[in-house]
C-alpha cells in the first residue's frame, strides 16, 4: 500500500498481498479462535496505509481508486473475513466524513482515521432493524444547540474497540447521521461472542442512553441524510463484500487444490476423481466469473456512471451467493478433516454465510437489482 508511485501495480499487488498474509492470514485461525485481533494488527495496517484506504492525501491517506480498493478486500477476504469487516466499516465511516463532512470533521477525523489512532465503526442495524433501514428507531432530539441521541445497535463489527460511531438515528421524521465518540456519556458497549461466522470481528451492541452530542457532529444536513449519504455509504459496503467474497471464494478455491493433489482415495489422489473434478471446474469458473463482476463494478465506480450502484448490487449477490457454495464444496472435498480445526475450511464456511447477509441479503440485492432493471428498461 505505501509503496512509491513509480513502482509497477503487479509489484504492489504482491508487496500488499505478502504483507495481509504475513499479519493476517498466519494468524487468522487463532484470531478467529480467541474471537479478538490484537491492537498490534491495527497498527501495522495503519502503517501500511490501509485504514487511509479511502482517505484523501491531503489528510494524510493513501486515497486509492476503486479498483485498488477492490483488491485491497479481495485480499483480506482471503485471509480473514473477520479483517475484512474492519476495512469495510472503518473505510465507510472514511468515505462518508470526506465526501460529506464539513471541513471541521474532515479536519478533526480523517488523519487520526488514517494513522489508526481512531477506528471507525458503523452504527446502523438495530435489534429488530436489519435491511429496512427507513425503519430505525434510534430517536434524536435537538436540544441547546446540540442533539440527544436515544436507542441501541447491534451486530456492529469492531464496535468493542472503535472510538467513533458513525450513528444513524431518526430525527424529526427524517433519517440522518451523526458521529459519535466512545467516551460520549451514555454511551455503553456490550461485547458480543460466539457468532457463527466473523468471530474475530468484536461485534458489539451500542447502546445510547440519552447520548448529548453536539450541533456540529451531524454529517451533511438532516434535509441531506439518507438518500445521499448513507445510500453512498451502504454502496461502498456492497462493493467491499462483493470484492472479500471473491478473495474468501479464492482462499477456498486454493486450499481443494491444496488438499486434493495430496489426499490418496481409493488408492489414486483425490484430484484424479471426476466428482472432485466437477467440483473443481464449478469453483474456478465461479470464481473467476465474480471477480469479472467485481471488476466491473470498478469501473463504473471509476467512471462515476449511473451503473456504479447497480453493478455493486450484481457483484454483492453473485459473490456473496457462490461464496457460499464454494466453502461446501471445499469442506466437503476435505471430508471430516474439512469439520475440523486442524483445516481452514471450515472457518470459511462459517464466514461465507455471514458474506451473503451483510450489507444487504443475497433477496434484498435481488430486489434492488430486479427494481433497477424495471426502472431502466
Amino acid at each position: 500500500m505505501n509503496v512509491a508511485t513509480d513502482n509497477p501495480p503487479a509489484a504492489q499487488r504482491r508487496r500488499s498481498r505478502e504483507f495481509i498474509d504475513r499479519v493476517i492470514g498466519a494468524h487468522a485461525e487463532a484470531f478467529d479462535l480467541e474471537q479478538e485481533v490484537p491492537r498490534g494488527v491495527f497498527d501495522a495496517l495503519a502503517r501500511e496505509g490501509v485504514l487511509g484506504a479511502l482517505v484523501p492525501a491531503e489528510y494524510g491517506g493513501t486515497g486509492l481508486d476503486p479498483l485498488a480498493v477492490g483488491l485491497l478486500c479481495e485480499d483480506m477476504g482471503r485471509a480473514s473475513a473477520s479483517l475484512l469487516s474492519l476495512i469495510t466499516v472503518h473505510t465507510m465511516v472514511s468515505l462518508a466524513i470526506a465526501r460529506w463532512g464539513s471541513a471541521a470533521q474532515r479536519t478533526r477525523w480523517l488523519p487520526p482515521l488514517a494513522r489508526g489512532e481512531t477506528l471507525a465503526a458503523f452504527a446502523l442495524t438495530e435489534p429488530d432493524v436489519g435491511s429496512d433501514v427507513k425503519s430505525v428507531a434510534t430517536r434524536v432530539e435537538r436540544k441547546d444547540g446540540g442533539f440527544v441521541i436515544t436507542g441501541t445497535k447491534k451486530w456492529i463489527s469492531f464496535g468493542q474497540v472503535a472510538g467513533l460511531f458513525f450513528v444513524v438515528g431518526n430525527c424529526e421524521g427524517k433519517l440522518a447521521a451523526f458521529l459519535v465518540e466512545r467516551d460520549t456519556p451514555g454511551l455503553v458497549v456490550e461485547p458480543i461472542a460466539n457468532m457463527l461466522g466473523f468471530r474475530a470481528a468484536m461485534l458489539a451492541e451500542v447502546r445510547m442512553n440519552e447520548c448529548v452530542v453536539a450541533g456540529d457532529s451531524m454529517v451533511g444536513s438532516l434535509d441531506f441524510g439518507f438518500s445521499q449519504i448513507v445510500g453512498s455509504v451502504l454502496d461502498h459496503g456492497r462493493y467491499c463484500i462483493a470484492w472479500g467474497s471473491v478473495g474468501l471464494a479464492q482462499a477456498c478455491l486454493d486450499a481443494s487444490l491444496d488438499y486434493s493433489e495430496q489426499r490418496t482415495q481409493f488408492g489414486r489422489a483425490l484430484k484424479d476423481h471426476q466428482l472432485v473434478q466437477r467440483m473443481i471446474a464449478d469453483m474456478i469458473v465461479n470464481t473467476r466469473a465474480a471477480r469479472l463482476l467485481c471488476q466491473d463494478a470498478a469501473r463504473a465506480r471509476a467512471e462515476g456512471g449511473p451503473d456504479m450502484i447497480i453493478g455493486a448490487a450484481v457483484a454483492k449477490y453473485f459473490s456473496g451467493t457462490i461464496v457460499e457454495k464454494l466453502a461446501s464444496d471445499a469442506v466437503q472435498i476435505h471430508g471430516a478433516n474439512g469439520c475440523s480445526s486442524s483445516y481452514p475450511v471450515q472457518r470459511y464456511l462459517r464466514d461465507a454465510k455471514i458474506m451473503n447477509i451483510i450489507e444487504g441479503s443475497a433477496q434484498m440485492q435481488q430486489m434492488m437489482i430486479a427494481q433497477h432493471a424495471y426502472q431502466r428498461w
